[in-house]
C-alpha cells in the first residue's frame, strides 16, 4: 500500500472558531522511499490569518487572497490520497480542518487508514517530548530549513522521522530488481581480474639465461 505523509496549515488552531486551512502539503511513499508524486497547493481561507498562526507559517493575507478556495481542489485532493494511508503528526488537529473544509465543500469526509506520529512517538518515548523538532534532534534529522513551519518542510522532515519510529530505517528490497541488476552488470564489459599475459618463447628463453647468469654469478663464484 502507498502512504502520504500530509500536513496542513491554518489560519489559528480551533475549527469551532471558525479557522480554516491555508496550506496543504502531501508527500506518497512506496517502500518507504518517496515517489516524487507530491500533492501542494496554497488556499485563500476566506478569512484572515490570525497573528499567532502568521508568526508560525509566515502567510499574509494578501499572499493567500488570490489563491484557490478549498472546494475548488477538493476532489483533486481526495482523488490523490484515495486508497492510501495518512501519516500525519497529531493527525486530530490536521483531520479536524481538512474534514471541516470537506464538510463546508459537500464532500465525504476522510476515511483512509491513519497513523498517528504523535502516537507512535509517545509510545516509543514515554514521558519525552514528541514534537516534531524534538524528534528531529533524537534522530539527528536535519531540520535547520524548518525556519517556519510550511507544509511541504514539515512533510520531509515528518517522512524521515516516521522511518525512524518504526526502525524501518532502510527501504525494503525489491527482489526482481535486484536480479533484474546483476543480470545488467553480468552482461556488461567490467573486468574485476588482472590480464592475464603469456609469455612468448623468446620471454622465456631470456628468463631463464638471466636466472642462470644470476645464480652462477651469486652463489658460485
Amino acid at each position: 500500500m502507498k502512504e502520504v505523509i500530509l500536513d496542513t496549515e491554518t489560519t489559528g488552531l480551533s475549527v469551532k472558531e471558525g479557522h480554516r486551512i491555508v496550506e496543504i502539503g502531501c508527500i506518497e511513499l512506496e517502500n518507504f522511499i518517496p515517489t516524487n508524486n507530491n500533492f501542494h497547493c496554497y488556499l485563500n481561507p476566506e478569512r484572515k490569518v490570525s497573528e499567532k498562526a502568521f508568526e508560525t507559517h509566515g502567510y499574509t493575507n494578501e499572499f493567500l487572497s488570490d489563491k484557490k478556495k478549498f472546494r475548488e481542489i477538493a476532489d483533486n485532493f481526495l482523488l490523490y490520497i484515495k486508497g492510501k494511508k495518512l501519516i500525519i503528526h497529531n493527525a486530530e488537529f490536521d483531520l479536524s480542518h481538512l474534514n471541516n473544509e470537506l464538510k463546508i465543500a459537500g464532500k465525504d469526509l476522510i476515511n483512509n487508514e491513519i497513523i498517528d506520529t504523535v502516537i507512535l512517538a509517545r509510545d516509543k518515548f514515554p514521558g519525552s517530548s514528541n514534537s516534531l523538532d524534538a524528534l528531529c534532534k533524537r534522530y539527528r534529522i536535519d531540520n535547520s530549513k524548518r525556519e517556519k513551519h510550511t507544509a511541504l518542510i514539515d512533510c520531509d522532515l515528518l517522512s524521515k522521522v516516521y522511518i525512524n519510529l518504526i526502525d524501518q530505517k532502510e527501504p525494503k528490497l525489491n527482489f526482481n530488481n535486484d536480479i533484474n541488476e546483476s543480470n545488467k552488470l553480468s552482461k556488461t564489459n567490467i573486468s574485476y581480474f588482472k590480464k592475464i599475459i603469456i609469455p612468448t618463447d623468446k620471454e622465456k628463453n631470456d628468463h631463464s639465461q638471466y636466472l642462470k647468469t644470476y645464480l652462477k654469478k651469486n652463489f658460485f663464484n
